[in-house]
């Protein structure tokens, strides 16, 4: 990594460790405090009655009615959107296996796209449809968090919250007032924010291209705030539109961590001791900067088969090695999907680290909520080793970790897996899911690997080479985007009812501490112990043997 690199990595790290205590100090506020004037005012609106708190199944049905009612209307706005206004491109009704994936793709937070945005979706779909759910879904991750935090938090009750309060305050108290802000920056940087169909340029060559436009820096703000990750235009983040400057490929990085580290200080702040949660982001911290330096490390080493020719296939000039890697490293560490280069052109070791980013489960920081509520979960696990270690009950901030807690830790922790290496195990075997793959041999598996890993942990990105839109890959897509957002949402609302139904344990000489750097030590072992007995021999398959071909002159 040059001086250049070093620069930025650092100056990204100091903005989001500046950030996390602001955006911290203001959620908890934000989720504890009163209803004033104008919230209140919406919630008479929508029949809601916020003092009226629920228990962790009617959370739980509340939350997954709300995505399915997000399913169905997405669905039919992409199906009827050649019929409706705000169309200048005249785009064609989009087909029924497509559409179902993107609604499944935008309600659950993964935003994996099987098209290309600007000659597929109206800007009406962009607005009303995808911009919207990129709110919600986001929001709704949030929801889940703050419910796992009171399991923690409160003691000998059964009330978790209220969703819809959550999700509103999430939505109109939190996402809405930055990304106000965040897109008149944007708009500043040179980012359209139009209803213009198209622009037509004269290129070098003299010839004619045309360029769509749109409301795009609304959508480019959330994407990243929300670690949506789905693009206006189908370069994604690589779109100078999308990222027309350096500072605002800055601003879309920081975006990305902002509420993720943001979370873990709330979390500290509202159980009353701000260590547990710099524990939390310690680990996280730890994790990201090994995975962002072995990447820049592993794509700066050149191209053997070129004769070590730095490889810039797929990457942007204007962003280069440093920038690419961190990107690429960033996106993946949250469950965000943009990228600014493609990752189908990394290099295998760097490319095998945006997989194992996401493998892990999303906890590297992780999607806005989802990256808290993973890695709280393998706090859980964590202490219960550790109890076993020496032979106490295990405790987590005052509750007794017990047989049930440690059962729905362990369906969370692999109901990812089995979307990963259950449907992409299908993808491999059939004939079906083997016409969508463009390379051979381990990289071709690896294609595949990126696509359920990213589908799986709501991750969004894509690796590319594989041809996603067939029926094949939009049902099973889908599938594992489902099985990646709500059979871990659900059992960690479960875990978050009983938690809160216990009583406090007094700390006692042999509580293990979980805020010094022996329960960060730990816990981070535990995520890669995981990660890597699960996905190991699938990896060793892709990316270390094309890896090991790739240095002895073998391409695939």
């Amino acid at each position: 990594m040059d001086a250049h690199g070093i620069l930025q990595l650092l100056l990204f790290v100091a903005l989001v460790l500046a950030a996390t205590p602001l955006l911290g100090r203001y959620m908890a506020w934000l989720f504890q405090a009163r209803s004033g004037r104008l919230e209140g005012a919406f919630y008479r609106m929508c029949g809601i009655t916020p003092e009226r708190e629920q228990t962790w199944s009617a959370y739980a049905v509340s939350l997954l009615v709300f995505h399915l009612l997000g399913v169905l209307s997405l669905y039919a706005l992409q199906r009827v959107q050649d019929l409706l206004p705000l169309n200048p491109a005249g785009q064609s009704a989009v087909p029924p296996d497509l559409a179902f994936n993107t609604a499944i793709s935008f309600v659950t937070n993964t935003n994996w796209q099987n098209y290309g945005g600007e000659s597929t979706m109206s800007l009406l779909t962009q607005m009303a449809g995808l911009a919207v759910h990129n709110f919600l879904s986001a929001a709704a991750g949030i929801a889940v968090a703050l419910v796992l935090i009171r399991g923690f938090a409160r003691h000998s009750m059964r009330t978790v919250g209220n969703f819809y309060v959550d999700l509103t305050r999430a939505s109109l108290g939190l996402l809405l007032p930055i990304c106000v802000i965040g897109a008149l920056v944007l708009v500043w940087q040179g980012v359209p924010q139009n209803f213009n169909a198209t622009v037509e340029a004269t290129t070098l060559e003299g010839t004619s291209q045309v360029i769509a436009q749109g409301p795009v820096a609304s959508q480019m703000m959330i994407k990243h705030l929300g670690t949506n990750g789905g693009g206006f235009f189908n370069a994604n983040a690589a779109h100078p539109y999308e990222n027309p400057t350096p500072l605002v490929n800055l601003i879309h990085l920081v975006a990305i961590f902002a509420i993720g580290t943001g979370l873990t200080n709330t979390f500290g702040r509202m159980i009353g001791d701000r260590r547990q949660g710099w524990a939390l982001l310690g680990a996280m911290a730890l994790l990201f900067l090994a995975g962002v330096l072995a990447a820049t490390w592993a794509e700066s080493q050149g191209n053997p088969a070129l004769d070590g020719l730095v490889n810039m296939e797929g990457k942007e000039v204007r962003f280069g090695i440093a920038a690419s890697t961190l990107f690429a490293a960033v996106t993946t560490a949250t469950s965000c999907g943009a990228v600014n280069a493609m990752h189908d052109s990394l290099l295998p070791l760097s490319g095998m680290v945006a997989m194992v980013n996401m493998l892990l489960g999303e906890v590297v920081v992780g999607g806005v909520g989802s990256g808290l509520y993973g890695m709280l979960i393998f706090a859980v696990v964590t202490v219960f080793i550790a109890g076993l270690m020496v032979g106490r009950t295990p405790e987590y901030l005052g509750k007794k970790i017990e047989g049930r807690e440690i059962k729905l830790a362990v369906i969370a922790i692999l109901a990812a897996p089995v979307a990963v290496l259950g449907l992409g195990g299908l993808a491999i075997a059939l004939p079906v899911g083997q016409a969508g793959i463009a390379a051979a041999g381990p990289h071709g598996l690896s294609e595949v690997l990126y696509a359920f890993a990213s589908a799986g942990n709501n991750n969004g990105s894509a690796f590319g080479g594989l041809s996603g839109n067939t029926l094949f890959y939009n049902a099973t897509l889908a599938a594992a985007m489902m099985i990646g957002r709500f059979a871990i949402m659900v059992p960690v609302l479960a875990m978050a009812g009983a938690l809160a139904a216990k009583k406090v344990v007094p700390a006692s000489a042999g509580t293990f501490p979980t805020h010094g750097w022996l329960f960060v030590a730990l816990l981070i072992g535990v995520v890669l112990v995981v990660g890597g007995l699960t996905y190991f021999p699938v990896l060793a398959l892709g990316p270390v043997v094309e890896h090991l071909a790739l240095s002895a002159g073998t391409l695939f």
